[in-house]
């Protein structure tokens, strides 16, 4: 079960010292454990196998009006007394230049335990069986030899416990486990022109929570021929020819196109100006709530803490605010935030619950958990039948946007021209470019649940110093029209 019976112990003693300081008026004590393992064979051979692991205690509290925030590794009740001491310390400097007090709404307490569904706990399957399980799909991408240049094959697994207790009554326990397994192949022609194809998308992206079992479900192996086939036919195919055309974008795509331009421009410390050295602010301000047209009638995206597998699935984010499902754009219109109490109560509203702190050293911010799209109805390939003249892109290869996120391009790994319904032509080096609203509102066609896949990305950056979180997108495929398309 999640937890640690002494970190508890010392959690509550911490939460004890902090609440009998009479100018204190909120606690909240951590203690979280995590251990992590990669693994990548890479040209037929074992290359950067690493383990890792650390665990700490930290404060957060309220003094003075003020936020202080400590923390220590040393899992001893001095060092948590010092620590406690010197969060006092900070808050208390802090309220000398504050020009309000913090505002930070009581909640009723929590109590409980979440763990991750796991059915072959990931630490406990030998080494040997690991490099096995990569070498084989790895392997089969060179297999034949040239254009193939370069192959690789990976995992990586992450196992986080972590205990909560506030001055609220809030004491939960939690256990994630979380991890993947992808490949990459890259064919490089005569020219000297190069191209790579990733699987099941573009790396980093194939996080889900669970266990080992996420390897069976990935099938390497038997998706290692197509890989290794597409790098090649890559290298013959022509550009993407620059103009004006409908687009459809693939699961993995729209993946990433939902981070770029919904999770991070709906982070309210953004919006507040709050946070901004890392990605920018955000073109959605608290005016436009309820108001701001963001996509097309049929667009529903939603900050969900609960979906299976996600890697923002969660039983309580790092304040104590339970998991659920909230929307963030409703029927095209721009409704709620990713928020914290903090920030919430900044505009009459409730927190949606998601923040969460990278590590026992860091302080709790606001993060994306699970934004995604919400699907509609048909499949892909009903998608493509019903389109007359577009080009389908998939699997991110660059991008960029700017610091309001509002100006975008992606260029992707693959792409096919669609004529009359049906696929003609294999694109090299598409990319496609918009502008966030007016791109969401020439969506007129959302595919269903059957091909929507939930993706987890494992390094989404944000803060000063950086915190790296695991984020998650359930993303159907959808058609946008009229967008600028082009090559790389």
């Amino acid at each position: 079960m999640p937890g640690d019976p002494r970190a508890r112990e010392l959690c509550a003693a911490a939460l004890h010292r902090a609440r009998s300081q009479p100018d204190v008026s909120h606690v909240e004590v951590r203690w979280l454990r995590e251990k992590n393992e990669r693994l990548r064979v890479r040209d037929g051979a074992p290359d950067g196998i690493s383990r890792g692991g650390s665990a700490g205690f930290s404060i957060r509290l309220i003094a003075k009006g003020a936020w202080g925030f400590a923390c220590t590794q040393a899992g001893t009740e001095t060092s948590l007394g010092r620590m406690v001491d010197e969060a006092i310390a900070v808050a208390r400097a802090s309220s000398r230049l504050l020009v309000k007090p913090v505002r930070f709404p009581e909640r009723a307490g929590e109590i409980g335990e979440y763990a991750s569904e796991v059915e072959v706990e990931p630490f406990s399957v030998p080494l040997e069986q690991k490099l096995a399980d990569l070498a084989g799909p790895e392997a089969e991408l060179r297999r034949g030899g040239k254009p193939i240049h370069s192959t690789e094959a990976w995992m990586h697994w992450t196992e986080i416990d972590k205990l909560l207790v506030t001055s609220e009554g809030t004491d939960v326990a939690q256990r994630l486990m979380f991890g993947g397994a992808g490949m990459s192949a890259i064919a490089v022609g005569s020219d000297g022109r190069m191209q790579r194809r990733s699987y099941p998308g573009f790396p980093g992206s194939e996080g889900l929570q669970g266990g080992y079992e996420i390897v069976a479900r990935t099938d390497l192996l038997g998706a290692a021929p197509r890989v290794r086939a597409e790098a090649i036919e890559l290298l013959a195919a022509e550009p993407c020819p620059e103009g004006v055309r409908d687009v459809v974008l693939g699961s993995n795509q729209m993946a990433l196109q939902i981070h770029e331009s919904c999770g991070h421009p709906t982070e309210l410390d953004r919006a507040l100006g709050a946070e901004i050295s890392l990605a920018g602010g955000s073109f959605l301000q608290p005016s436009d709530l309820g108001k701001l047209r963001y996509g097309s009638d049929i667009v529903t995206l939603t900050a969900d803490s609960v979906a299976p597998m996600g890697l923002g699935t969660f039983g309580w984010d790092d304040e104590g605010t339970p998991a659920g499902k909230v929307p963030l754009v409703e029927q095209g219109v721009f409704v709620d935030y990713l928020s914290s109490r903090e920030t919430a109560a900044a505009l009459g509203r409730e927190s949606t619950g998601t923040v969460r702190a990278d590590g026992w050293n860091r302080v709790p911010m606001i993060r994306m958990v699970n934004v995604s799209l919400e699907p509609r109805s048909g499949t892909l390939e009903d998608l493509i039948a019903d389109t007359a003249d577009g080009i389908l892109l998939d699997v991110n290869q660059s991008w960029s946007i700017d610091d309001l996120r509002l100006n975008f391009q992606f260029s992707c790994e693959l792409a096919w021209e669609i004529k009359h319904g049906k696929r003609v032509r294999l694109l090299r080096d598409a990319r496609y470019t918009g502008i966030t609203p007016k791109f969401w509102q020439s969506c007129d066609a959302i595919c269903g649940a059957a091909d929507t896949r939930i993706w987890g990305l494992m390094l989404c950056g944000k803060g000063d110093p950086i915190q790296t979180m695991a984020v998650a997108h359930a993303a159907p495929p959808a058609r946008f029209r009229k967008v600028e398309v082009g090559h790389t």
